[in-house]
């Protein structure tokens, strides 16, 4: 009688451990993913936010390219220096699945460099790089080629041993359909052996890549009697050692005990058949985890350990990342909402048949992942009818992934700044959209268990539901006050053209921050323009910008309307949206305006709390006086959005005169 499965199982570990005892893993077994080096280019992008736009699709092509073929190219972006150029390959002695283990590391790891304008990583067993330039063809680069060093030294005839080693290789390399080559030589007398292997990138030629790898060889033959040398190049990979480090299985050089392993292997897996398979598996999960454990990476279990993510995985907010991907159809591009600079949001078709929202967090740099469960923690404790309801997130897989409730009708900014959507948002839902955002707001700093800032208040994180009501989303710049803190100094994070002037210039963040963000929203709300171009320019297309010849800033709109001059002259309906204004509503309308007006106070002290806003919107008298000062002045230069921890010289307040001679006005809505 056969032994029943769970006996045949624990055979076929009991022979696989007894195997690996006496012969090692198989060759395939080693996706090589320890970091040999990296190096990010010295200057920032030109523009961040529109870098990352092309980013994430860039490095997911990428991806695929080299997944399915051990080396891929790509380019996303309209060729500006924006343009998102990456490169990536595996060294040819990898097995397909070991590629993919050691370039999802890649992936995981090359993030890092952003936003920097490019970036290169070497791993071991695999190589990537991106930059706002076609580099494809670069063989040598004097600035960023370098060659590392490790190991003591060894005895002074391993240097003969190194440089012919090498030799050999880089002529291999050089000679080869596949620009790879693997070899030794051992030192004259029985002296001690060296190891080497050679790889040049697919996308150079011949010529080329025989330069870089005498440029490269030469570069790590300087490091010998160490025992271990590395040429990191543009355009090729050189490495040589005291061990073999190469999997013998893919290469053309092996040896006699090589040999026999590959035998053991092949009667074992004739033997066992499925049983082994899903032993050898197993084994590959488990030493991928080890060589994560042991050599750094950055998934978030690894930089949390048994913190909050995986109190997380234990809970009911746990999502499954390949049921993500599934219920995305594999994030395929049809199912794509929209995508900004932490990365792009799905929609989401779960088995049960639920839709909902998948955002889709690419950058896993600890920045990131700092975002990442900041969001997942704030927002999970949290309950509100104009707050996005978080169902849960992914911990699990190479990404970060939160699942949210899905708006048929997406963001606020859609409707409000489309010519074709704007008529949608009649004045009375408008109206309702101001008053649900200022009652979401009241309730993060004054109702919920703990006091909430958003910090990143503006129309694309108002999201709209079937009856266009407005939700609150995007808590990932988000921070918790203790109730005896007045205020927080941090690094300043957020969208120019919404962020307070104090939080700019001091960092100071209070609940005034967001009530600032606020007004600019409402004044967006009323007038149906931005507060800043879409292209990220300042110019001419802004709510607070420089708009007198005397130096004094005021908001304003398009074409130079000032709505603070049109408020005080008493003829704002030359800058609210056509397609809301009425003489009916004239009233109600001026007491939202002076509202926007009065959370954008200059002075923080000035601004109203959000309880007392939602308490003013409730009003529904229309004569009560609401004392304004002239609006912040402030030095507006073009930006993108700011990021975490980054210092700026984006504002600067000033004390001038208002355009009336008063500082102070003090006007009535009729």
């Amino acid at each position: 009688m056969a032994p029943p499965p769970s006996h045949r199982l624990r055979l076929a570990a009991l022979l696989l451990l007894i195997i690996i005892s006496l012969y090692g893993a198989p060759a395939w077994c080693d996706p090589r993913t320890a970091v040999a080096g990296q190096t990010c280019a010295p200057g920032s992008a030109v523009s961040g936010s529109l870098l990352a736009d092309n980013f994430v699709p860039a490095m997911d092509d990428l991806n695929s390219n080299v997944s399915a073929h051990g080396f891929g190219t790509s380019a996303v972006g309209s060729g500006g220096p924006n343009t998102v150029f990456g490169l990536g390959q595996c060294l040819r002695d990898l097995s397909p699945v070991d590629c993919k283990l050691c370039f999802a590391e890649v992936r995981s790891l090359l993030p890092k460099c952003y936003p920097r304008a490019g970036g290169r990583l070497y791993l071991d067993g695999c190589f990537g790089r991106y930059g706002n330039y076609s580099f494809f063809h670069e063989a040598v680069d004097p600035a960023a080629d370098v060659a590392t060093c490790a190991g003591g030294g060894t005895r002074s005839a391993f240097g003969d041993a190194v440089r012919a080693a090498l030799g050999n290789v880089t002529a291999a390399a050089a000679g080869s359909a596949v620009r790879f080559g693997v070899g030794s030589a051992q030192a004259a007398g029985g002296g001690p052996t060296a190891f080497a292997l050679a790889q040049c990138w697919e996308s150079l030629n011949a010529t080329a890549c025989a330069r870089c790898l005498r440029a490269a060889s030469d570069a790590a033959a300087r490091c010998a009697p160490a025992a271990e040398g590395r040429a990191l190049f543009a355009g090729c990979y050189v490495r040589y050692s005291t061990s073999r480090f190469w999997n013998v299985n893919t290469t053309a050089e092996g040896s006699a005990s090589a040999g026999s392993n590959a035998v053991v292997w092949i009667l074992l897996g004739s033997f066992l058949g499925a049983f082994v398979i899903v032993f050898i598996l197993g084994f590959l999960a488990w030493k991928k985890r080890v060589i994560r454990s042991t050599k750094g990476s950055n998934s978030f279990i690894d930089i949390y350990g048994d913190g909050l993510s995986v109190r997380i995985a234990q809970s009911s907010l746990n999502f499954e990342y390949e049921d993500l991907k599934k219920a995305t159809n594999y994030f395929h591009p049809a199912y794509k909402l929209g995508q900004g600079s932490y990365g792009a949001v799905y929609k989401a078709v779960l088995p049960d048949g639920k839709e909902v929202t998948v955002k889709r967090l690419f950058l896993n740099t600890r920045q990131w992942a700092d975002q990442f469960f900041n969001e997942v923690d704030l927002i999970s404790q949290v309950r509100h009818k104009n707050l996005v309801k978080l169902l849960g997130c992914s911990v699990n897989g190479p990404e970060s992934v939160l699942v949210y409730e899905y708006y048929f009708n997406k963001s606020l900014d859609i409707f409000l700044f489309d010519a074709s959507r704007r008529g949608k948002l009649t004045w009375g839902l408008r109206v309702d959209i101001i008053q649900g955002i200022a009652e979401g707001l009241s309730y993060l700093h004054e109702e919920s268990e703990i006091r909430i800032i958003h910090r990143d208040i503006k129309a694309s994180n108002i999201l709209l539901d079937d009856k266009l009501k407005p939700k609150i989303t995007d808590f990932g710049l988000a921070r918790a006050f203790g109730e005896d803190i007045t205020h927080l100094t941090t690094g300043v994070a957020g969208t120019l053209g919404y962020m307070a002037p104090e939080y700019v210039v001091h960092g100071h963040l209070t609940e005034k921050a967001d009530v600032f963000s606020y007004g600019i929203l409402v004044l967006e709300i009323i007038t149906g323009k931005r507060c800043s171009s879409s292209n990220g320019s300042h110019g001419g297309q802004v709510l607070l910008t420089k708009a007198s010849p005397n130096g004094e800033f005021h908001f304003v709109v398009s074409k130079n309307k000032l709505v603070w001059k049109h408020y005080k002259d008493n003829t704002v309906e030359t800058i609210v949206d056509r397609d809301i204004y009425e003489d009916d509503i004239r009233d109600e309308l001026m007491h939202k305006l002076q509202i926007g007006l009065l959370c954008t106070q200059a002075n923080p002290d000035e601004r109203p709390t959000m309880g007392k806003v939602v308490e003013l919107l409730r009003n529904h008298r229309h004569d009560l006086e609401i004392i304004l000062r002239d609006p912040p002045f402030l030095v507006v230069e073009s930006a993108e959005d700011i990021k975490e921890g980054e210092h700026s010289r984006l504002l600067s307040t000033n004390s001038a005169p208002s355009v009336s001679g008063s500082s102070r006005s003090y006007l009535s809505g009729r």
